[in-house]
């Protein structure tokens, strides 16, 4: 079955002699992206403090808008009225939307999933939804993005050692390892039901492409599987689920390493929610072609900076008196504007909203230079010299610290 194999197109244009990384270009009704590609996150058809053309300036050509927070507010009816995401929020090129369950499940107490879908209590008002794979599907139809993910169902990590007040944790610590292995059993198997209903409802093929996602936790023999049943369907492109929510950086490379391959080589391949540098570069070694986060945007509106010699918090009383940019290496609006770390650092303690905003586009710009050296790096093998580049690989303080490469 196909669903949106017209609206999507992917291209190798090069591939790596030493590794699995290869170099692409994706086409979509509003425009091409280069791949291996980074996509910022505009969560509810925004990026807090942003303007298009601010996202523009970082190089990005492809973004993401969040399907779940959109549906509740302002409702994907209102969005279709304005002609779509693109126009409401006048970004006019590729947009990608995920499907709303992972946020369903995780953001709302009392969830619960059945075959029919996720029910819920709406962040915004309280009351009781339900998001099911046709209702998923109508809203991004709605939304009128480029790509759109299947519903599926992703469950959480076991990660028994962890203790934490956050509730998605909490729900990780319950699982025992042999409830866990049946948790993620179902919902390989549920994964592919829904995607079999989420093809039937789609109502723009020729205008949206749908992809695919493969579940399975960190059990390979599960994601084998996963991926036999998702790839039976004639899709445009295909996604890495259920990483990133709780497994250790090692876990995530190991599983990553071994299910990309397993995807098909002529559509582009989506690790869904990975956004260090550390693990997007071992990622893309194993074939990977597209990657998306908060990060960059979260962690800017708190004064943390990602560096090509690693991070930084901008807040620090080191930065008072400092006179240079952020990152000497970036050509960014903060950097090669002259804004200094000492203004930036007064900006945060002012709580001026400029700095949350220099930061946030600093950062894109950060992740965008590091795809461009990396397609590049792919062209010429080169390899060897790419961690000397890029300090921050071996950053102390990235909690993903380490360098794929050896």
């Amino acid at each position: 079955m196909a669903a949106g194999r017209n609206a999507i197109r992917f291209e190798v244009l090069g591939r790596s002699a030493s590794t699995r990384a290869r170099r692409g270009r994706v086409t979509t009704p509003h425009g091409t992206f280069e791949t291996p590609a980074f996509m910022p996150v505009a969560t509810a058809a925004s990026m807090k403090g942003l303007t298009p053309d601010q996202i523009r300036s970082t190089g990005s050509e492809i973004i993401l808008n969040n399907a779940y927070h959109l549906m509740l507010r302002p409702g994907a009816e209102r969005i279709a009225a304005f002609g779509g995401s693109h126009q409401f929020m006048r970004w006019d090129g590729p947009i990608l939307t995920d499907s709303g369950g992972f946020q369903a499940w995780s953001m709302s107490e009392g969830t619960k999933i059945s075959e029919e879908g996720v029910e819920f209590r709406s962040f915004v008002d309280g009351s009781k939804l339900m998001l099911s794979p046709e209702r998923s599907i109508a809203v991004q139809n709605a939304i009128g993005s480029d790509i759109m993910m299947a519903f599926d169902d992703c469950p959480p990590a076991l990660v028994p050692e962890v203790v934490s007040s956050d509730p998605q944790l909490s729900r990780k610590r319950r699982s025992k390892p042999e409830e866990h292995k049946r948790r993620l059993e179902d919902a390989i198997d549920r994964t592919a039901r829904w995607l079999e209903r989420c093809i039937a409802a789609h109502a723009k093929p020729d205008e949206q492409g749908l992809f695919g996602i493969v579940q399975g936790g960190t059990d390979l023999e599960l994601r084998k599987r996963s991926v036999e049943q998702i790839c039976a369907f004639d899709l445009p492109g295909f996604a890495i689920g259920g990483v990133a929510v709780g497994e250790s950086p090692d876990e995530i490379h190991r599983t990553v390493d071994a299910v990309a391959p397993m995807l098909p080589e002529d559509r582009p391949r989506y690790l869904m929610g990975v956004g260090y540098e550390r693990d997007i570069l071992a990622a893309v070694l194993a074939g990977v072609d597209m990657f998306d986060c908060v990060l960059p945007t979260r962690n800017g509106r708190k004064g943390y900076a990602f560096t090509t010699t690693g991070p930084l918090r901008i807040r620090n009383a080191c930065h008072t008196l400092d006179q240079g940019p952020l990152d000497p290496f970036c050509d960014c609006l903060a950097c090669a504007g002259g804004f200094s770390r000492g203004y930036l650092r007064h900006l945060f303690m002012a709580d001026e909203m400029l700095g949350p905003t220099l930061l946030s586009v600093h950062n894109i710009r950060h992740f965008q230079r590091l795809m461009v050296d990396i397609r590049r790096t792919i062209g010429d093998d080169g390899w060897p010299k790419f961690a000397d580049r890029w300090p921050c690989l071996r950053a102390s303080g990235n909690p993903q610290s380490g360098n794929p490469l050896g």
